[in-house]
């Protein structure tokens, strides 16, 4: 696949099975693939504007001789214009329209791409709703080409959409049961998020990725068909835990089959978007994948 460069980073278009190209960068040193890529895949609204701690985790990975990959889905915006890779059709996709259910095509879109650049090792992580993405993920595919996981941030849905008025509800149901889940809906979910009824539906009454809960007896049936082992991370501050973010990570990692080996990483004094600690979290980053790389490399001689 080309890649447009820009100093050390390099425009992505990767494909999903079902047609739409997903935009994405590449960090790294060379056009030359290192052997070990993290790839992070995105929340709602998560792209550079917003989240400029990606430019700073991509230099940190770099600066250790690993290459970053920040991975945009179908919501790092409310629109987004791409082609049909199939067809060459313009298609909008974005988070006004966006279908939970695309989350496993669009994470193994990432997945396939870095299998086919030739990297021996591939981590996968995931922040806000692009970690409840992963854990999607891994539980149904298993995938035995991602090595470890990174949890940076799971988006808590249930607290998120929580301050959604009962007539805000009644409406998406009556949009959803008289033909109408297309349609706009004449407010912003969460106050910020505009879209159209079939989408809200996801958000507010479906499991498709509401699987991180502050609650002990949370449906967390996906984190329990993980497989994989890795990381799980989030800021002192995080708004998005209901006020306690050590039990959100303890919570849903208690619930993983590899609870034990899983290691937990708390950010002092921070929030859901790690303000004022980017390079605190980059160097935990770097840190981890450089030891993760020692220990995983008799795996792949």
């Amino acid at each position: 696949m080309a890649l447009d460069k820009k100093g050390t980073r390099f425009a992505l278009k990767v494909r999903t099975k079902r047609g739409p190209q997903l935009d994405g960068v590449l960090f790294c040193d060379t056009a030359e693939p290192a052997d070990t890529v993290l790839v992070a895949i995105t929340g709602i609204h998560g792209n550079f504007y917003s989240n400029p701690f990606y430019v700073t985790f991509g230099e940190a990975l770099n600066s250790g001789g690993f290459d970053f990959v920040y991975g945009q889905t179908c919501d790092a915006f409310g629109q987004i214009e791409t082609t049909d890779w199939r067809t060459g059709e313009l298609k909008i996709i974005g988070s006004q329209t966006e279908d939970f259910a695309d989350a496993v095509d669009d994470v193994g879109s990432y997945i396939d791409w870095a299998e086919h650049r030739g990297y021996k090792h591939i981590y996968l992580a995931g922040h806000s709703l692009g970690a409840n993405k992963v854990i999607r993920y891994l539980s149904e595919t298993h995938d035995p080409r991602v090595e470890r996981f990174m949890l940076l941030s799971p988006a808590n849905l249930t607290h998120m959409t929580s301050g959604t008025s009962e007539e805000q509800r009644a409406l998406v149901r009556e949009y959803m049961a008289t033909g109408r889940a297309e349609e706009m809906l004449p407010f912003a979910l969460m106050g910020w998020a505009p879209c159209v009824a079939r989408t809200a539906h996801q958000w507010l009454f479906e499991p498709t990725l509401n699987n991180a809960h502050t609650e002990a007896d949370g449906d967390f049936s996906q984190a329990e068909r993980i497989t994989h082992r890795g990381m799980l991370l989030v800021g002192t501050y995080d708004n998005f835990t209901k006020g306690d973010p050590a039990w959100f990570l303890e919570n849903l990692n208690s619930h993983m089959p590899s609870a034990k080996d899983n290691e937990l990483v708390f950010i002092e004094r921070t929030g859901h978007t790690y303000q004022r600690k980017e390079q605190e979290v980059a160097d935990v980053l770097l840190e981890t994948v450089g030891r993760w790389r020692k220990e995983d490399e008799p795996c792949r001689s």
